[in-house]
């Protein structure tokens, strides 16, 4: 079997709220109870298993593959919500989206800061 990453975890302020602020935004089902995480799973297997832990956050990055129809969902509900947003990792593009290798991307923060970005196509595939 070829390496496939299974899970990750999230660490969060509140991981209910958290785990919910991104299924409600992807449109995906709601994060499950398990042990001390709630788990949210994404299409391809793999999950992002939220945990509450004390004390300052380190920031992370969580970037998500998905088809045009989907980005037109997902960017309209960060537009609905008033998110700010921006064409760029580093926060130099306010307000706009990138189309990177011919497809659309874009990035915002989830209330701990995490870093969440939408592409359509992988980086480096060309346009």
């Amino acid at each position: 079997m070829p390496v496939q990453l299974n899970h990750t975890i999230v660490h969060s302020s509140d991981q209910e709220r958290h785990a919910r602020f991104l299924t409600e935004l992807l449109g995906l089902p709601d994060g499950v109870r398990f042990g001390p995480f709630t788990v949210v799973e994404v299409a391809n297997g793999v999950s992002l298993d939220y945990m509450t832990v004390p004390g300052p956050i380190t920031v992370q990055h969580y970037a998500f593959l998905v088809t045009e129809e989907e980005f037109d969902q997902i960017f309209g509900r960060i537009q609905e919500r008033g998110l700010e947003y921006w064409g760029d990792p580093h926060g130099s593009m306010p307000q706009q989206i990138n189309h990177n290798d011919g497809g659309r991307g874009v990035y915002w923060r989830d209330p701990d800061g995490h870093a969440l970005e939408i592409i359509t196509r992988p980086y480096g595939s060309g346009s």
